[in-house]
């Protein structure tokens, strides 16, 4: 693979500059390829092109775009071996979970941006007035290392097929997926300009992005941080940004449920891809008389966790780069010293692992809200155990923090967990174990950023909304 290259205006042509970036496979922690960064002019070229596909792209037949989408998802159909190879050499991902998950993650993403595209109705009569929706114009991707796939196909599919044109950026810590990916769409016959990509740093090409005054709306999923730098440098020219951030979604377990697989469940949801998933269950709050019964369930999940991908159910993979490592060593260290009881895994890597960005599975007890274990996104395969003394209780823990992204509800019965499930403050509640659902909107509430994915809502925050009227006099 070429990765000393970028895709912009239909073709592959080489960066302005000669600056690189060591490529590191996070489980041998080797050196696998050198990538090319991206600079101010490389961001203009990439502009450019894009603004110019943008005049014949945003006025094409629905037919035509739904021609194109069909031979992307065809495509990436025929890659898929190929793309969990990628994802599970750039990030670490076991090649169970990048068969199983991540890739069709970014298939599910194509296929829905197909259907809704198909049946959407852009146009509306109110009284005498035509309100019609147009593509917003030309988008800036930037997408993280953490789901690469998912991130970049649920960001590029809707986008195109709402008529805008795109220059993604994706994590240059993960970029061999998004190189396969830029390779399916010129295969599939994507026009020209249409879809740009170029690698680089967030403080270069992605502030080069937010700030372009050729760049019509912002796209951003990663950490709070940086989305906070991206609403920034995206301000002086007023264009829309919409943000999927930071999270620390709580997961609620009510005396009633089913405990021994309620608590699988949720430190399986915790521990799944690293714990690198920005709605992962890491704060568990649980009745304060179940806290020890909750231990010991959780203790005994742990016992089975596998690094060699031999149980794909409990497979854990290492952390995507050394970043990452150190980050979520430092946390586990606060969390020891503010008090937090460790009662499985804790610092350095798994006994028997010496090579490879692998976190022990950790669980810490007896949680209190102000601690930073409780407050502080991790994302790291580690779990903060938390009790409570009444449904009221719990529900203020739940809420006590800056995110708002997802939240769990274990239940007796369905109604029970719904009626918590209305008092929780973020964007997205998964009810008794259940999946998620990429037809409805994906985002958060608060720090947890702006905006929606997904579906028919992701769909929409690629159009403008426009009143014509008296379009329709006689109405």
């Amino acid at each position: 693979m070429d990765l000393l290259t970028f895709y912009i205006d239909g073709q592959w042509c080489a960066p302005s500059g000669q600056q690189t970036l060591d490529v590191v496979d996070p489980t041998s922690e080797q050196v696998i390829g050198q990538l090319a960064l991206g600079d101010g002019e490389d961001v203009e070229r990439a502009v450019q092109a894009a603004r110019r596909a943008f005049s014949t792209w945003s006025v094409s037949a629905r037919a035509d775009r739904l021609e194109v989408l069909a031979a992307i998802i065809e495509g990436y159909e025929r890659c898929a071996e190929e793309l969990a190879q990628a994802v599970h050499l750039e990030m670490g991902a076991p090649l169970s979970l990048a068969r199983s998950a991540h890739v069709p993650a970014g298939k599910g993403h194509l296929q829905r941006a197909f259907e809704v595209l198909r049946d959407y109705r852009f146009d509306q009569v109110c009284g005498s007035t035509l309100i019609t929706r147009e593509p917003i114009g030309v988008c800036g991707l930037i997408t993280p290392w953490n789901w690469p796939l998912n991130q970049m196909t649920c960001k590029v599919a809707p986008a195109m097929a709402a008529g805008c044109t795109v220059v993604l950026k994706p994590s240059e810590r993960a970029p061999l997926s998004a190189l396969i990916f830029a390779r399916i769409l010129h295969e599939a016959g994507v026009p020209k300009g249409v879809f740009n990509l170029i690698n680089g740093e967030g403080p270069v090409v992605g502030e080069g992005l937010s700030r372009h005054p050729g760049i019509d709306m912002m796209s951003f999923t990663g950490s709070t941080r940086a989305g906070v730098a991206v609403a920034k440098a995206s301000a002086d020219t007023v264009k829309r940004v919409a943000q999927e951030l930071g999270g620390k979604s709580p997961n609620i377990i009510l005396p009633d449920a089913d405990l021994a697989a309620a608590v699988r469940h949720g430190v399986l949801g915790c521990l799944r891809n690293s714990g690198q998933s920005c709605n992962a269950p890491t704060r568990m709050l649980v009745p304060r008389a179940l806290q020890t019964q909750v231990i010991e369930i959780a203790r005994k999940v742990v016992s089975e966790v596998c690094f060699d991908d031999s149980n794909p159910l409990t497979a854990l993979g290492p952390v995507a780069n050394h970043a990452q490592f150190e980050r979520v060593q430092t946390l586990i260290d606060e969390a020891i010293n503010q008090g937090s009881r460790l009662i499985a895994g804790g610092r350095g890597r798994p006994a028997g692992y010496e090579q490879g960005l692998y976190v022990q599975p950790t669980i810490f007890a007896d949680v209190e809200p102000g601690m930073l274990i409780a407050q502080e996104e991790v994302f790291g395969p580690v779990l903060a155990i938390m009790p409570y003394d009444s449904e009221a209780h719990a529900i203020d823990m739940a809420n006590d923090t800056v995110y708002g992204l997802s939240g769990y509800v274990t239940a007796g019965s369905t109604e029970r967990a719904l009626q918590v499930a209305r008092q929780l403050r973020t964007g997205m509640v998964h009810l008794n174990g259940s999946k998620a659902d990429n037809s409805a909107p994906f985002g958060g509430y608060k720090q947890s950023g702006n905006g929606r994915e997904w579906g028919r809502f992701g769909f929409e925050e690629y159009l403008e909304i426009k009143s014509v009227f008296a379009a329709y006099p006689e109405v």
